[in-house]
């Protein structure tokens, strides 16, 4: 559960950052994730910790967002983060999110869609080799957005090798 968990953990620490560096709070802003594997709902169910409202979180998968009623792909822990929404694609749910969370694959962002996020946006792009977005593309449509990547050789780190061995001296 390394994968799972050491991701949740580095991608709690990076929100609560950016939340204190933005001068955001937590429960007020829009959260869209593209992924529902487990690291993906570990990381949102972490964040709900940290004070993110389920509400404001819109889940993605292959099939586009998770929502109530959808019955196509889902499952116990996508149906928990399932929510009342007109959005259907992420290209409709991105537009005025504060935070993307990527863990899903290369290519599902683009700059149009970085574009139509709030202003000064995170966006973890975790997606390994090549993420969801390349930094450098999405500088190009958001420049005050803070990109990071689950890669060492681009800023801003958040990969879940980050946390070893620290987890395990705890």
């Amino acid at each position: 559960h390394d994968d799972q968990h050491g991701t949740a953990i580095i991608v709690t620490a990076a929100v609560r950052n950016w939340l204190e560096h933005s001068g955001r709070k937590a429960d007020e802003i829009k959260l869209v994730a593209s992924g529902a594997g487990a690291s993906a709902i570990a990381c949102l169910t972490l964040l709900l910790g940290l004070g993110i409202k389920k509400e404001n979180i819109i889940v993605c998968d292959r099939q586009g967002v998770v929502y109530k009623g959808r019955n196509e792909s889902m499952d116990p822990a996508k149906e928990q983060f399932a929510n009342d929404t007109p959005h259907r694609q992420l290209s409709e749910a991105i537009a005025g999110a504060d935070i993307f969370l990527g863990l899903s694959g290369p290519g599902v962002m683009d700059k149009e869609k970085v574009a139509s996020m709030a202003d000064a946006p995170l966006i973890l792009a975790l997606a390994n080799p090549t993420p969801e977005i390349m930094p450098e593309d999405a500088l190009a449509a958001k420049p005050d957005a803070i990109v990071c990547t689950g890669r060492s050789d681009f800023p801003n780190q958040v990969n879940n090798v980050l946390c070893f061995p620290f987890i395990f001296r705890g």
